[in-house]
């Protein structure tokens, strides 16, 4: 049994169309209903109609990504239960409709954070860039936070202070909106009210979203046992502090955490070989052998580091993550699972006829269709050689 080729698709509305994804050779579909504000039920009529939309193309609705989780369970406000149950008949209502595998994440505020999105590679293409200069010039003459220069090094801060001395407005303007272009809500966010959260979390701490995250999980593990739904939760992207917000997902240890302080089978985890292989401290194929048994959904990318910690986002199969490694696991795991685990490629290289297109950051057709293929071919090497 091969592991499920599936595709990120945003919708009716996304460039890339059902069709294109047929032609890429993905049979899967991952999706969600953006449009339903965070915290709302998803009504079983929505679910239904886009179920049916890509089941008409030919394809099948695989994996929900995402089911967002409301700041006010985040953060555990007085509102929150009202939330918790309608995350739970969210859960119920995709059940009804045969969608078992649910994505999510718990980083507070920001979903993802680069600093370029359309880094010049050596042959045209552009990719998604991460650069701590650039985030230090946001963090400490942007959004001035307080207390900020004591999460950077001495020469990180020296260099953002010379780069914010050389940037325009415009440039400077720009850089704003690409970090803040990460927090999961219509518009943009103020600096006033990036502050204002970042403040929420301060309180909060490390130890306190874990235990935020515990009791989430709690609240909604009866139903998700009961309708047959496996929860996966995406690694922090990427995997260390960004504007003093904590971090609870960024390492192998905290995927163990996880797993284990609410250890029930629905309690899963999204293995994303790009979130993880941005931090050094983490080796993919290690992280992956410990949690193995409870990855249900994997996000195949990579990424190349450089000495700083700045990262881009390389093809597939050429950065620092071990991609043969993490296959041949996915493999071997798969192999013992009476349900292929859905893989998509994430994200890819902006490219050919896409450089002329207005595509979403990393979601372009032809860089994904470029790694979906060389996963496939790398599956197949593996299956034949091992089995």
């Amino acid at each position: 049994m091969s592991l499920l080729q599936s595709w990120r698709w945003y919708g009716p509305n996304d460039p890339v169309s059902l069709q294109d994804v047929k032609q890429a050779g993905a049979t899967g579909i991952v999706t969600a209903l953006h449009h339903i504000p965070h915290g709302e039920i998803w009504p079983l009529e929505e679910i239904q109609e886009r179920k049916q939309i890509i089941e008409e193309a030919g394809l099948q609705w695989v994996v929900v990504e995402s089911v967002p989780v409301h700041e006010s369970i985040k953060t555990r406000r007085a509102d929150c239960e009202k939330y918790l149950e309608n995350y739970r008949q969210s859960l119920r209502n995709l059940a009804a409709c045969g969608l078992t595998t649910v994505c999510y994440n718990f980083m507070p505020v920001l979903d993802w954070t680069r600093t370029n999105l359309a880094l010049q590679m050596r042959n045209g293409a552009k990719a998604l860039y991460f650069d701590w200069t650039d985030l230090a010039v946001f963090d400490l003459f942007i959004l001035k936070r307080e207390g900020a220069e004591q999460d950077y090094a001495h020469e990180i801060a020296q260099k953002a202070k010379q780069r914010y001395a050389s940037l325009s407005q415009q440039q400077l303007d720009a850089l704003s909106e690409i970090i803040r272009m990460g927090v999961p809500m219509e518009g943009f966010i103020s600096l006033e009210q990036l502050t204002e959260s970042i403040e929420i979390y301060k309180s909060i701490g490390h130890n306190g979203l874990r235990e935020n995250l515990a009791y989430f999980l709690e609240s909604i593990m009866d139903v998700c046992e009961e309708a047959g739904i496996r929860m996966t939760i995406h690694p922090d992207d990427p995997p260390y502090l960004i504007l003093g917000l904590p971090r609870i997902a960024s390492s192998k240890e905290d995927l163990l955490y996880i797993i284990e302080r609410v250890d029930r089978a629905p309690n899963g985890i999204c293995f994303c070989t790009g979130s993880l292989g941005a931090g050094a401290h983490n080796n993919a194929v290690d992280v992956l052998k410990a949690v193995g048994h409870r990855v249900y959904f994997a996000h195949l990318r990579n990424v190349k580091k450089d000495e700083a910690g700045n990262f881009y986002e390389s093809d597939h199969l050429a950065g620092d993550v071990d991609m043969y490694g993490v296959m041949r696991e996915l493999v071997a795991i798969n192999r013992d699972r009476q349900q292929p685990i859905p893989f998509r490629p994430d994200h890819g290289h902006q490219m050919l006829d896409d450089l002329h297109k207005v595509t979403n950051p990393g979601y372009s057709a032809i860089g994904r269709l470029r790694g979906l293929a060389e996963l496939r071919g790398l599956e197949m090497g593996i299956e034949r050689t091992l089995y």
